[in-house]
């Protein structure tokens, strides 16, 4: 593609030319005179190709800035930066066999974003977009939208913290938003897929760092809006987290919110389009409302049931416990019915509704229940257990641990909630890093006694679960929580297989 066609919704600041010749400084030129043809879009040092665009990014622990010289030198032919001091020290008086042209910006991420948009030819407008933000229940709620319109036969693309799914192909997510040029390299695969929807988690940081700057959403959703993420390399405050996630209010044609939530009129105070409400109880300004929730126990399951009233009317029951359920499966319902599914799908869909790692139920024993739960910080598992408690198990048992070189704050959080909502607490392992895992167990534990609820510690992860498992009571209700979906505990910068579900399974046949 002819670099003139890549920049036209670039917002630039300014170019120029350097030729690395008799110690040249670099001379400014018009964007005109760049007419170059380009082959990709770069903005990882190690993947520069010949003739490339390389968008220098700054980041926490990298300046894509500090590699300028090494990429120019690789075959890269432009440079997109957004530090012009730093671009002109580090180039100034080095020699390149070839002219490298610069493009100046104010923010490369955003930069980024607007190039990859046009490389792509714009995927995300051959798609119906959904973005789903929150603080919780982002993936269940996405996971219940694709679920429901790839039932209906609406052929859908899903991106998320799990996974990204186009077609039959499954890739990996390293992050909940990907980078904005992955985002529409994946819409553009949908496309190619021949998808006609795509329904993605939209993160705080991925707003705050362009990753889905373009996208004009056919509908946006806020799940719900709690303190989280605000620490060091996130959000300085609540304030500026909340800010980040009404990013996305600003960039869609209609918006779908719980409002029940205490600060959604915070997030969509900038909202730049209609509003559609839902929640629990029936108001006249909800579009759709729970009514008769129901919870439902029965061999080694939990469910729970309502009718859905407002702009449609139908009863709905989901295998997947907890309050917080009614909230995604309205979401999923609402916006599936704007798109013209049928109710009856919609029940069957729902009812059928998996999501892994996410109140995830192992079936092992129609005795007792163990669920496995991605719940990683005090306010995740705080919700997670009075939501289970509501169940009335005769024990209610939590085995978690917690990661390595993260906040030290969440293990003792994490230990007192548990110990204050969980008849028992199992103290465990999780992705220890680079710590020693009993030193982060003995802060748990710290936490742990400051309530009075019963504790044990097992630091094998296995064998904490094989122990849960053995001594379980008819009645009782295990939680599985901290790693979910991950298949792989952390240790010292490796990753070692570990899957909670497999580990419930094994001990489960070895112990029946």
């Amino acid at each position: 593609m002819k670099l003139q066609t890549l920049l036209r919704e670039v917002d630039i600041d300014g170019a120029g030319i350097y030729t690395g010749k008799d110690g040249e400084a670099i001379r400014e030129i018009s964007i005109g005179e760049i007419d170059r043809e380009i082959s990709d879009i770069i903005y990882d040092s190690r993947k520069v190709i010949s003739d490339c665009i390389f968008v220098a990014l700054s980041g926490v622990r990298n300046d894509g800035h500090d590699y300028l010289l090494d990429v120019a030198e690789k075959g890269a032919i432009v440079l997109v930066v957004e530090n012009r001091e730093k671009t002109e020290a580090i180039l100034a008086g080095s020699s390149l066999a070839n002219p490298v042209f610069i493009v100046y910006v104010k923010e490369t991420r955003k930069a980024l974003a607007q190039l990859s948009a046009v490389f792509f030819d714009h995927p995300e407008k051959k798609l119906t977009t959904i973005g789903i933000t929150g603080t919780k229940g982002k993936t269940t709620a996405a996971y219940m939208v694709y679920s429901v319109l790839t039932h209906a036969d609406i052929k859908t693309g899903l991106i998320g913290t799990i996974e990204t799914l186009i077609g039959t192909e499954h890739i990996a997510s390293s992050n909940t938003t990907p980078i904005s040029y992955l985002l529409y390299q994946y819409f553009d695969q949908m496309v190619k897929a021949e998808c006609s929807c795509a329904v993605m988690e939209v993160s705080s940081q991925g707003l705050m760092q362009y990753r889905a700057y373009g996208v004009n959403f056919d509908y946006a959703v806020l799940t719900n809006i709690e303190p989280d993420h605000i620490g060091p390399g996130e959000h300085s405050s609540f304030e500026e987290y909340m800010e980040c996630k009404g990013r996305l209010f600003r960039q869609c044609k209609m918006a779908l919110v719980n409002a029940d939530d205490a600060h959604w009129q915070t997030v969509l105070a900038d909202a730049s389009c209609p509003i559609k409400k839902l929640g629990l109880e029936e108001k006249s300004d909800y579009a759709f409302c729970a009514k008769n929730i129901r919870l439902h126990t029965g061999k080694g399951g939990l469910s729970i049931a309502y009718h859905l009233a407002g702009e449609a009317e139908f009863d709905v029951q989901v295998n997947i416990p907890g309050k917080f359920t009614v909230y995604n499966s309205m979401i999923a319902a609402a916006i599936c019915l704007e798109l013209g599914v049928a109710p009856k799908i919609i029940q069957e869909s729902l009812l059928d509704a998996k999501v892994r790692g996410r109140v995830e139920l192992v079936p092992v024993s129609e005795k007792f229940t163990v669920m496995v739960d991605y719940a990683h910080n005090a306010m995740s598992l705080k919700s997670l257990l009075t939501t289970i408690r509501e169940y009335h198990p005769k024990r209610l048992i939590c085995l978690f641990g917690c990661g390595g070189n993260r906040s030290r704050d969440r293990r003792f959080e994490m230990g007192e909630i548990s110990s204050r909502y969980a008849d028992l607490t199992v103290v465990t392992t999780d992705n220890p890093r680079y710590e020693k895992p009993e030193d982060i167990i003995s802060d748990i534990i710290s936490g742990v006694k400051k309530a009075d609820g019963k504790y044990i510690s097992i630091a094998d992860r296995k064998e904490a679960i094989r122990y849960c498992i053995e001594n379980a009571q008819e009645g009782d209700i295990i939680i599985i929580a901290g790693k979910g979906h991950e298949d792989y505990q952390e240790i010292c910068g490796v990753k070692h297989h570990m899957d909670d579900r497999e580990m419930v399974l094994e001990c489960a046949k070895e112990l029946f």
